[in-house]
């Protein structure tokens, strides 16, 4: 899994707080039969605002847990019935939450941003309005602002609080350890309210991917299985687990799993991830099957088109392919999302296209935050090498490989050698008279 898109998830998880199914017995349903159950009440009363609402939140959830983006649509259309009914208060305010859901899944931040903005002016005491509005601040890079968003949510009621957004803040600030702690904070009030479920593995799966991120991987390894004992066969989970496999040298468990979570939901940073360790492990034909997967994914659709331009520009520069397609799907997404990984994606893609003076520009960018992420670290070493400045690059690359030696299949391998030349070439040096 990409470091870049981890990074959106961990942002993106929208929890509508006001609409969850009335009747309790629904508490143990799956999202199907909650699914069928609303639309049964829909087809019973087409002008009930609040029926509408349930029905958009369980497509929403649908969406999360399968990856298949024609649920947001039907949770669009849900929601904007909801909003021809009525105008104003609390139910207006949820059914433009979950439009403003609907808008940052498909990463139209701004759109979100609005929308979001409407349901606080509708009724600011709703949470959720506020957490969303402050994933498409993280999206367009205004921190300060996400920050004041969030800590709206601590002053209202509402069975959530921002622990799992804060701790991502915290981590793009430079403070894993911390945002650890405050992942652990949003897993225990999850699982206190249920130990099953997407939610709670949810949390569970981004606390291990912030575990692996300062190469931790016991850590990441207890969180990963817990998230898959919360909800059995859950992808992110079968994929960060993999992950940690590839990075102990377990490369046939890490397949098989990232096979797994590829049968759930086809992601291309997960056939790209497969790719990666197949490549690693010498077998190029398995390998390049992947990689002409994630192009597929990538282009599958209109909204795909869209959703995974980041992860498809990424992809390309990582492997040397398309590398003037990799810029320009960079230069698109920057239009739309300003956030530290995205000028990541742009330096590299700058980089990979022998650009360094530009490359360089827009890593500082990626820097500004000094964000301890080992890709990231990873690429500015690469950048500033190829710029002239071994010193710096020695410098981050010592840093993405002190945080975690393992980061990636194939590009620790090349940091590690890299830091090795750029070291003994500093050696060189010294020795002359």
């Amino acid at each position: 899994m990409t470091m870049c898109t981890t990074a959106a998830a961990l942002a993106a998880a929208v929890v509508i707080f006001a609409v969850a199914p009335t009747a309790a017995a629904a508490q143990d349903r799956s999202t199907d039969q909650v699914i069928r159950f609303h639309q049964s009440r829909v087809a019973a009363d087409p002008d009930d605002p609040l029926a509408h609402n349930r029905l958009a939140a369980a497509y929403v959830q649908k969406a999360r847990e399968t990856g298949d983006l024609s649920y947001y649509g039907l949770a669009e259309k849900a929601a904007t019935r909801s909003l021809t009914l009525l105008s104003r208060g609390r139910p207006a305010a949820v059914a433009a939450a979950l439009l403003a859901a609907v808008h940052l899944a498909r990463h139209e931040f701004s759109t979100a941003l609005a929308r979001a903005r409407q349901a606080a002016e509708m009724d600011p005491s709703e949470p959720t309005v506020h957490a969303i509005a402050g994933d498409a601040l993280i999206e367009l890079g205004e921190y300060e602002a996400a920050a004041q968003a969030y800590a709206r949510i601590a002053g209202l009621d509402g069975p959530q609080g921002a622990d799992s957004r804060l701790a991502y803040l915290q981590f793009l600030k430079g403070d894993p350890r911390g945002a650890i702690a405050g992942m652990q904070r949003a897993v225990a009030l999850v699982s206190s309210a249920s130990q099953r479920g997407e939610p709670t593995a949810w949390a569970r799966a981004q606390l291990g991917d912030l575990s692996f991120y300062i190469g931790d991987l016991a850590a990441a390894e207890r969180a990963f299985a817990g998230a898959l004992a919360a909800a059995p066969g859950y992808h992110r989970a079968q994929a960060g687990l993999a992950r940690v496999r590839a990075a102990q040298g377990r490369d046939r468990e890490a397949v098989e799993l990232y096979q797994k979570a590829l049968a759930v939901i086809p992601l291309p940073e997960y056939a790209a991830a497969l790719g990666d360790v197949h490549a690693h492990a010498g077998r190029s034909a398995e390998a390049n099957k992947q990689y002409a997967l994630v192009e597929y994914i990538g282009r599958l659709s209109a909204l795909n088109q869209v959703v995974y331009n980041r992860e498809l520009a990424l992809f390309y520069a990582d492997h040397g392919r398309r590398l003037s397609e990799a810029l320009d799907l960079a230069r698109r997404e920057l239009d739309v999302r300003r956030d530290v990984y995205t000028w990541d994606v742009l330096a590299w893609t700058l980089h990979q296209n022998g650009r360094t003076t530009e490359a360089a520009a827009a890593m500082a960018d990626a820097l500004k935050l000094g964000t301890r992420d080992a890709r990231l670290l990873f690429h500015a070493g690469m950048i500033y090498k190829a710029a002239g400045d071994p010193d710096r690059a020695r410098d981050y690359l010592g840093q993405a490989l002190a945080l975690n030696p393992r980061f990636h299949p194939l590009q620790a391998e090349t940091a590690a050698r890299t830091l090795a030349e750029l070291k003994r070439g500093n050696d060189g040096q010294g020795r002359r008279p």
